[in-house]
């Protein structure tokens, strides 16, 4: 097993799915003929803890000092043995290998319960419609989340599922606090993590130890696997990467953090990871780093470079997912949030469609970083190559697209290429709520097994949207979500609050769209956040020019992203957080609608200036769609049956053709006029998804006049033809 570079994820991130940072970059290596292994320590972690003989030992560490021995421990601890004799048999049922557990779970008598049960979501509704199984994976969460809070509030306050110690790594501008953490002695969860991290160290035998750190949550494990190489193997080079270095690092110069860190590396890590297995080898010196940070002669000193190019998105290969314990995550349902619930329930492969933003506009975030900046997308034909790869490979044809927003012309592409292998793939993206999304491409990604789609709504307020230069509107929004849902596919919505001069009344006027697109059946889903100031966003770098004043103008010599920032003409927009997200959660569940939106919150303000109808009326309206001859015509329905008659009428009669089309869910039937009828039939085939020449509607034109017919227009833009959409005739 042994390999040249070691590519581990620090707990902890998700337990359904690992984190993918590690897979893209062994999936590179693997085109350089550098031999890794990756591990995804969160995993292991858990399931150490979370068994049987995990908890016997868990409830065998003496408490912490002042932990408080309160109602809800004493309970836990009293029904220690109820834990332990069940434990193994849940873990297993959450990694799908028990299923029949479930309804032994849902009955409320088998689990034992303590103080997240009293917080219970109302389960008729949640899962009345859903199966015993997701109720059980939530009852089963919940048992999780239970033994989670004992473990922080008796053994390691740092803990948690999917962050540990995240408050250090939080706006840490300093590392002193972090430091004095690392010089403490390990935690109870710490000395299980080294455990394990010393048996893969001894199998893989690496000359450099990759460290992955997408988040805050994983910033202390990371620097604690790298305080233990440093100490036992110190012949292993140790090297942090991620999103936490890619936003936060950016100025580090504390040489303490390279007490642990050999090397930092930023953005894009291929070319960096490359240049620096070369250089730990002994192969070049440090002037060929690529963006690389390290430490020389005591003082830090950034190397990158320029002679050396980053790899372009069709060079860096498949993401690679071997190595993990695939069949070990587990599938947990903590909310009742639709969209959450993807994020937790269920193994998902993660894959991008393009490198960056193709929009690379919005003021709130960080469109000065390089992996947001450079925009390069990939070939539909590459991205279902990668995804007949991935899925060989994992057993699983599940794929969540983590791009910054997928763009609408390539998400169209890449349908057309899986619904013309036939892969059976099920996939959800982030995307700008644009109006490239009509109708037709809604049906068409719903063919291609898109199943949701989460969006910035952000502050839905036409003055800040273009403020944050968002580039949509909320009437915009509104006409693509009823696209988006009409398809089938369900919408999950960013909601922002507290963007730079946001008033009061623009906040209660945000809430009442989203009401109202809840209540249309628009948004199935969505999520309010705070907004947050960042250094290297467009407000960040020019707070004035948006009204709102940095706290502090120092740079820190560790993490420097987050900045505390004055909103001098705004509202008091912490006073609206728990309103907002009590209404969100009741128009979730479908109810409340007619609440008045004063009642949420225990401060006075304003009523909506928002028309009770508005979004209604945006939906109601009479949209005319221009057809361009551009347009690429496409048929993805099955070859109709056709049937010739006469009509007669009066002693009239009329030649005509009866077209029968058979979907998946319905059967479709139209009338026209013969030749009308034999053309349709006939043109459905040249435009079918597996035609080797893709036509426009120009083309059609063409070919309708060609077979001596007249009045195209007046035959395709009207009934019955017009209705063909729903069978699979699409104009995009």
């Amino acid at each position: 097993m042994s390999a040249s570079v070691f590519l581990l994820t620090p707990p902890f991130t998700q337990l359904n799915t690992p984190y993918p940072a590690t897979a893209y970059l062994k999936g590179f290596l693997n085109t350089r003929k550098i031999t890794s292994f990756q591990a995804d320590l969160g995993i292991e972690v858990t399931i150490a803890v979370f068994s049987k003989s995990g908890l016997r030992r868990l409830f065998g560490q003496p408490h912490i000092t002042g932990a408080e021995i309160n109602e809800n421990i004493q309970r836990i601890t009293a029904l220690q043995d109820e834990y332990i004799d069940t434990i193994d048999a849940v873990v297993s049922f959450l990694q799908g290998c028990n299923p029949t557990l479930a309804h032994l779970i849902a009955k409320r008598n088998y689990l034992p319960e303590s103080s997240r049960f009293a917080q219970l979501d109302d389960l008729t509704w949640a899962f009345g419609s859903m199966g015993v199984q997701d109720k059980a994976k939530h009852l089963a969460t919940m048992y999780l989340e239970d033994l989670s809070d004992y473990i922080a509030e008796c053994i390691d306050p740092h803990f948690g599922f999917s962050r540990y110690a995240e408050r250090l790594g939080r706006s840490a501008n300093s590392f002193d606090e972090l430091y004095e953490a690392l010089n403490a002695p390990l935690t109870y969860i710490d000395e299980i993590l080294i455990g394990i991290l010393c048996e893969r160290m001894a199998e893989v035998q690496p000359v450099l130890a990759a460290v992955s750190v997408p988040f805050p949550g994983n910033l202390y494990t990371a620097f604690r696997c790298a305080q233990w190489i440093k100490a036992n193997c110190p012949g292993v080079k140790t090297v942090m990467g991620g999103g936490f270095a890619n936003t936060e690092l950016r100025s580090v110069s504390d040489a303490r953090v390279f007490e642990f860190f050999d090397f930092i590396t930023l953005d894009d890590g291929e070319a960096p990871i490359e240049n620096l297995v070369r250089h730990v080898e002994g192969k070049s010196d440090s002037t060929s780093l690529k963006r690389t940070f390290t430490v020389q002669d005591g003082v830090v000193t950034y190397f990158n470079n320029k002679a050396i190019t980053d790899y372009k998105q069709g060079e860096v290969g498949t993401p690679d997912y071997s190595d993990f314990l695939l069949d070990k995550y587990i599938s947990a349902i903590e909310v009742v949030n639709p969209m959450h619930s993807l994020w937790s329930d269920g193994r998902w492969n993660k894959l991008t469609m393009a490198h960056g933003c193709y929009w690379g506009k919005c003021t709130f975030c960080d469109i000065s970083l390089d992996y947001i900046a450079r925009y390069e997308p990939i070939t539909a034909a590459l991205l279902c190559d990668r995804m007949e790869e991935i899925i060989a490979q994992t057993g699983q044809n599940g794929f969540h697209f983590v791009d910054e927003a997928a763009p609408p012309a390539l998400m169209r592409a890449m349908s057309v290429e899986i619904l013309r292998r036939k892969l059976v793939v099920s996939w959800w993206a982030n995307i700008r709520f644009e109006k490239s999304f009509t109708r037709d491409l809604c049906m068409l990604l719903k063919a291609a097994g898109c199943i949701a789609v989460s969006g910035g709504l952000e502050v839905a307020s036409d003055r800040l949207l273009l403020l944050i230069q968002k580039g949509i509107t909320v009437a915009q929004v509104a006409k693509v979500n009823k696209n988006f849902t009409e398809a089938g596919i369900m919408v999950h919505a960013y909601l922002m609050y507290g963007f730079p001069t946001q008033t009061a009344q623009e906040t209660i006027d945000s809430l009442e769209m989203v009401r109202q697109m809840f209540k249309a059946g628009i948004l199935q889903s969505a999520f309010w956040h705070q907004f947050a100031m960042t250094a290297h966003s467009p407000v960040g770098l020019n707070p004035a020019q948006f009204g709102v004043q940095r706290q502090t103008d120092a740079t820190g010599t560790f993490a420097n992203n987050d900045i505390v920032h004055i909103d001098t003409r705004g509202a008091d927009h912490e006073s609206f957080s728990d309103g907002l997200k009590k209404s969100l959660f009741n128009y979730m569940h479908g109810t409340c609608f007619d609440f008045p939106l004063q009642k949420w919150f225990e401060v006075k303000v304003p009523k909506t200036t928002v028309s009770p109808e508005h979004i209604n009326n945006i939906l109601n309206e009479n949209e005319y769609i221009v057809r361009k001859p551009t347009d690429k015509v496409i048929w993805t329905g099955k070859p109709p049956a056709i049937e010739l008659f006469t009509k007669s009428k009066k002693g009239n009669t009329w030649e005509m053709a009866s077209i029968t089309f058979y979907s998946k869910q319905e059967t479709i039937n139209i009338k026209v006029e013969q030749k009308q009828g034999i053309w349709l039939a006939s043109i459905l085939e040249k435009l079918s998804i597996n035609a080797t020449k893709s036509l426009t509607l120009k083309d059609v034109m063409e070919d309708y006049e060609g077979a001596g017919l007249e009045d195209f227009d007046i035959f395709w833009d009207n009934k019955p033809v017009n209705g063909l959409y729903k069978a699979g005739l699409l104009q995009l």
